[in-house]
């Protein structure tokens, strides 16, 4: 075929000049800007009027009041509404729901969990919780799930995964659900400091961003004592000291007071629910400067259901002491100062209820400015991911949620978060 050349020049150049008509289009566009009324800034607990948030892609590129909005950018106006940075939530079980409290979980096999998980991600999501940390799921359910948010598969907020929650035989994190005979242990438990180094390396082997120990007995489990110690300081030397060489923070279950000051003395970063925490518990924590991870509305929702979920009697027995108990002492440490860092345990509850924890930890003694520090600053300072989530500051994902009203007056606005952004994509 005859090539018409001045014809394929016309053509080209036309052609060319679209192209660069479309990427100079797509180049404005890729700027995004959300305007609002107020925007809480959490570092200062100032509250800014005529707020902007400049983004490009994923991260925001500026944040103030009445900044200039580029040419061509996309303008999002929400209003009047309020904005503040994606919630975090320091302690989740997504592959979890309440009724898995009892025996029905016996039934439930992984695939099953992991659909479980990937519903309760999207809930998450769309409460405004943009970050979780994990804390505990069988088989490595919670990684999977992690990794397919990641790859843009289906929605849910940023992970920070466990993998298999680590405990000693028969102990709170140890299957005790099934007879002898079936001869039943959880992947995550460790006897011994060998044993104990081991699962924590496979732990990380498969993908653990964090590593989960039972440093006590729990609730929701048979044949154990919430107040009493389970690992030992050197086995809980081990497996922090190995963790944090391999650049893993690790996260202890702890409600009595012994087994709080153990996980603290071996190094722990976080201690998880520390609902018997007592004065030298408190003193060694602010020492240490180690965080406090309290779950605490599970209390209000787990009585007041066990009867619709099953739970079984012993298993609710324990709760009524346990949970009334964990409020009074959580209170005493928050007034001592020791650092708190948002947590719901969601799954004893249902997912995308994790907002409610904020009006417990008021109630409790902290400013809505203190709780909503908890699950923004306090939390990515935890996490170890302070340069990415946490505040709506330039360089920092575009994760932002909006509500209506003032948080500072009304904590209670988190539990009904209107607008949810994550990576800069609107999720709700």
């Amino acid at each position: 075929m005859k090539l018409d050349y001045p014809r394929w020049s016309a053509l080209s150049a036309l052609s060319l000049a679209l192209l660069g008509l479309g990427l100079s289009s797509h180049a404005s566009a890729a700027i995004t800007a959300i305007k609002a009324a107020h925007m809480l800034d959490v570092r200062s607990g100032t509250m800014m009027d005529s707020a902007v948030i400049l983004i490009d892609g994923e991260r925001i590129t500026a944040a103030g009041s009445k900044l200039a909005i580029p040419a061509g950018a996309q303008v999002i106006d929400l209003g009047n509404k309020t904005l503040l940075p994606g919630l975090i939530d320091m302690h989740t079980h997504l592959t979890g729901d309440p009724q898995d409290a009892g025996y029905s979980v016996v039934a439930k096999s992984v695939p099953r969990m992991t659909m479980t998980g990937a519903k309760n991600a999207r809930l998450t999501v769309q409460a405004g919780f943009t970050t979780v940390r994990n804390l505990g799921a069988e088989a490595y359910t919670d990684i999977g799930l992690r990794d397919a948010i990641n790859d843009g598969e289906m929605p849910g907020p940023r992970i920070a995964a466990s993998g298999p929650a680590m405990g000693i035989t028969g102990g709170h994190c140890d299957d005790t659900m099934h007879a002898p005979e079936y001869k039943s242990v959880s992947l995550g438990v460790a006897d011994g400091v060998d044993e104990a180094l081991k699962v924590t390396r496979r732990n990380i082997k498969y993908g653990a961003d964090v590593i989960k120990i039972c440093a006590t007995g729990g609730v929701l489990s048979f044949g154990d004592d919430p107040r009493t110690s389970q690992y030992t300081l050197e086995e809980l030397k081990a497996i922090i000291s190995d963790a944090h060489r391999l650049g893993r923070k690790v996260a202890a279950h702890a409600h009595g007071g012994d087994g709080i000051k153990l996980a603290v003395l071996a190094g722990v970063d976080s201690i998880e629910h520390g609902s018997y925490i007592d004065d030298e518990g408190i003193k060694l924590m602010k020492e240490h400067k180690t965080w406090l991870v309290p779950t605490l509305y599970l209390g209000d929702w787990l009585i007041a259901n066990a009867e619709a979920i099953k739970l079984p009697a012993p298993l609710l027995e324990k709760a009524k002491v346990v949970l009334p108990t964990a409020r009074q002492n959580i209170a005493r440490a928050i007034k001592a100062g020791v650092p708190v860092a948002f947590g719901t345990d969601a799954a004893v509850y249902p997912h995308g209820l994790n907002g409610r924890e904020f009006a417990v930890l008021v109630k409790l003694g902290m400013t809505p400015l203190q709780a909503i520090r908890s699950a923004t600053v306090n939390a990515s300072e935890l996490l170890g991911w302070a340069d990415r989530v946490g505040s709506i500051e330039a360089g920092k994902f575009a994760d932002i949620i909006a509500v209506d009203g003032d948080p500072l007056k009304d904590v209670t606005t988190l539990e009904r978060v209107q607008w949810v952004m994550k990576g800069g994509a609107v999720v709700r």
